[in-house]
């Protein structure tokens, strides 16, 4: 019998753990690291306005999902998901998540790494309990912790195809401004939990990459309060999560008049001036040096532009500002999440729905 080194015993017990969790790896044994990840996962698309949807998964408008979706998902060209959840509503007095629900979301999750996307799963607002105060730290440490103890079990056996994000957007509710010492060190916090708990579970997560966000997940914030990222077991692990919506009175606000951007416009009256092609290439500027440069992968989780129906000419604004947020994050090597709540594919059938965007935002990204 002849003789087997250290580094190909280690990928065959590897692969025998895949092999009897069920897990498949797909991407040719390349393991996802920090220098990597922006390559094997960009672009990537949100499951939006579905299993964080309350009071069910189909309240806000979309089905159930399908493999058809999941499959023109990966044709089309995008290489990673993410997948916000809700819990709470599934969850009982003591923060016991239910057995069927989280079956659903297992199922919901192996329907995309069949296809070889990468998977990012979270405790999205899921009704707002995580609130970066005083007054609610305590219940809310203690309910993070819960929930990640159950996730982080259900999926330890998964490869690197999938990742786990502990939060989505926290801040105080109502606030939009920097926040202040205290809150940012209770939501710098829950990220510690949320990293010290995944962690215990053991199995593959003892490794995995696990995704800390910053405060409202604001850029500036993340330059000021979240440049220390949370203690780890293991080096190089960690991922930080942004999003990125401005202008937005031009990206969300459908109260505005303002309907154009870039250096295309040409009524000033309509357009945020500010907010233009170079504002968005300082922003992820700030981003490559406070993390990319330093061994941090960032995950633009969400961005999108919506249109206004009283603008139809709208529409090559905001084609550009997708184009163009996209191809600044790729540049800047973070790494892209469109924010999708049903427009670009038909849930049902996957078919195309919004092409223009989807073309758009894969070749930005062809470059890697």
């Amino acid at each position: 019998m002849k003789q087997i080194n250290a580094r190909r015993l280690n990928v065959l017990v590897a692969a025998m753990a895949l092999a009897s969790s069920g897990v498949c790896q797909t991407n040719g044994g390349e393991i996802l690291d920090k220098s990597n990840a922006i390559r094997l996962m960009s672009p990537g698309i949100n499951l939006g306005n579905t299993l964080e949807a309350i009071p069910t998964e189909t309240s806000w408008g979309n089905p159930p999902t399908t493999d058809a979706f999941m499959a023109a998902v990966k044709k089309a060209g995008f290489r990673s998901i993410r997948i916000p959840i809700a819990w709470t509503q599934y969850s009982d007095s003591e923060n016991q998540i239910s057995a069927k629900w989280m079956s659903h979301v297992t199922e919901v999750v192996q329907k995309a790494t069949k296809f070889g996307l990468y998977v990012m799963i979270n405790v999205h607002w899921d009704g707002g309990w995580l609130q970066p105060t005083v007054a609610k730290q305590g219940q809310a440490n203690s309910k993070l912790r819960k929930f990640w103890t159950q996730i982080a079990t259900n999926f330890r056996n998964f490869d690197d195809h999938l990742l786990f994000a502990g939060t989505n957007e926290v801040g105080v509710e109502g606030v939009y401004a920097p926040p202040a010492e205290e809150n940012a060190s209770i939501q710098n916090g829950f990220n510690q939990i949320f990293v010290k708990t995944v962690r215990a579970t053991g199995g593959r997560n003892a490794n995995r990459f696990l995704v800390v966000q910053a405060y409202n997940t604001d850029i500036d914030n993340s330059v000021k309060f979240n440049a220390k990222l949370p203690t780890d077991t293991v080096k190089g692990r960690l991922m930080l999560e942004v999003h990125y919506y401005s202008p937005y009175n031009f990206t969300l606000n459908d109260k505005s008049n303002i309907w154009q951007w870039g250096k295309t416009a040409t009524d000033p009256k309509a357009t945020e001036t500010w907010a233009n092609e170079a504002y968005t290439d300082g922003e992820f500027q700030k981003l490559k040096a406070t993390f990319v440069d330093q061994g941090v992968p960032v995950i633009l989780g969400e961005y999108c532009c919506g249109m206004k129906k009283n603008f139809p000419g709208m529409e090559p604004y905001r084609k550009l500002w997708d184009a163009f947020v996209t191809k600044s994050a790729v540049a800047h090597g973070v790494i892209p999440m469109y924010w999708d709540t049903g427009g670009l594919f038909n849930r049902n059938t996957g078919a195309a729905q919004d092409p223009d965007v989807i073309r758009l935002v894969v070749d930005a990204c062809k470059s890697r």
